[in-house]
């Protein structure tokens, strides 16, 4: 980095300022990543910095030259700011990409390593058409609202639908073999859905599955997350077996309806963990019920499907398996998923949305488990 500056005292407060940009790719300081290549300040406060991009069609190059701006504006003393984009070589995006992914840079699935803490949630349903994909986003989105670090993997390979939900038009940004997933509402995101032209299908068989799945959980970097939510496609079929090989530690969250008949096709989708392995984290009903003018309310779909279903998995799988909350019909959900702004932002006062957020605090308070992981503790 070079370092060029007439007025020490203001140099040291640039610096300070850039400190506080985050990549909006990577959501960390640009300084930390090796980004700042270049920092002239003149006696007369005109500031000249140098950014390295990862590549050089960058889709958010705008972002961290406005970023950047702003940031050094705010500084008292700065007459005037120059950034000046530039593409970082081989050798410093090979820099980056080990400091991202650890000692040699290493590919692998970064959430079943040893040091992770990451709670990994596969959202589930017995069938389609239960609102499974809408709650996935809303539960995201409401705990990155609470300052958690957050992720979803699109697992729903034929019938993806979160970018749409999410309101996400740009695609993923690759740094070689690295994928940089999309952020919206605080949430970073891949789904097939961003590598498909317009509204073409996906037509896939098992293996392919696998491998696409495999790769979003590999070459994808999500960094460090609190929480990572996988929207998994109806039914028991060759997702949600690749997930309990690829993610042994995911919980599975199931959501289903009032109806008898839906917990009845819903209790499949959580049976399977006990065959896998996996635990049950809990039941979401959703489409409880349809919130009257009055304050009464009309259950569409019946009603205790929610109750039974967490009754008959928790004597399956051998352990109590919670309703973690029931949810309302809402058109405003509807309407927030077709406009890509979740209810729980938009319309955080609906009764909806105040389900969904019980439900993520409730997600919230679960500890990140810490059972043999190492702390780095020495005697003394």
């Amino acid at each position: 980095m070079q370092d060029h500056s007439g007025a020490p005292g203001l140099e040291t407060a640039v610096r300070a300022a850039l400190a506080t940009v985050i990549d909006p790719e990577l959501r960390r300081p640009i300084t930390e990543l090796g980004m700042v290549d270049a920092v002239e300040v003149s006696d007369d406060g005109r500031v000249r910095i140098s950014v390295l991009l990862t590549i050089a069609g960058c889709p958010l190059r705008g972002t961290i030259t406005a970023d950047c701006e702003a940031a050094l504006a705010a500084v008292p003393g700065v007459t005037a700011v120059d950034v000046e984009l530039k593409v970082m070589t081989q050798e410093q995006r090979d820099a980056l990409k080990e400091m991202l992914r650890g000692p040699g840079g290493v590919r692998g699935i970064p959430f079943n390593q040893p040091g992770s803490l990451t709670k990994v949630y596969a959202v589930a349903s017995g069938k389609g058409g239960v609102g499974k994909s809408s709650v996935t986003v809303n539960l995201a989105s409401a705990l990155a609202a609470k300052g958690l670090r957050v992720g979803i993997v699109d697992a729903d390979v034929h019938g993806f639908s979160v970018p749409a939900l999410m309101g996400i038009t740009a695609a993923p940004t690759r740094v070689d073999d690295m994928i940089l997933p999309p952020v919206a509402h605080g949430v970073k995101v891949i789904s097939i859905g961003m590598f498909v032209a317009g509204n073409q299908p996906v037509a896939w068989r098992g293996p392919m599955l696998h491998r696409a799945l495999e790769q979003f959980l590999t070459d994808v970097y999500f960094g460090d997350l609190d929480v990572l939510f996988l929207d998994l496609p109806p039914g028991t079929g060759d997702i949600a077996i690749s997930v309990a090989q690829l993610l042994p530690g995911a919980e599975l969250l199931v959501v289903t309806t009032p109806q008898a008949a839906a917990a009845d096709v819903a209790e499949r989708a959580g049976t399977i963990a006990a065959q896998t392995g996996q635990t049950v984290a809990g039941v979401v009903e959703n489409m409880s019920y349809l919130q009257l003018p009055d304050g009464g309310r009309m259950e569409l779909f019946g009603s205790g499907g929610g109750k039974v279903l967490t009754e008959r998995l928790s004597a399956t799988v051998g352990a109590d398996v919670p309703l973690l909350g029931q949810i309302p019909l809402e058109i405003l959900l509807r309407e927030g998923g077709d406009a890509g702004t979740p209810l729980v932002l938009a319309h955080p006062e609906t009764p909806a949305a105040a389900a969904l957020d019980a439900i993520a605090g409730r997600l919230a308070s679960v500890p990140r488990n810490l059972a043999g992981r190492p702390l780095g503790l020495q005697p003394r």
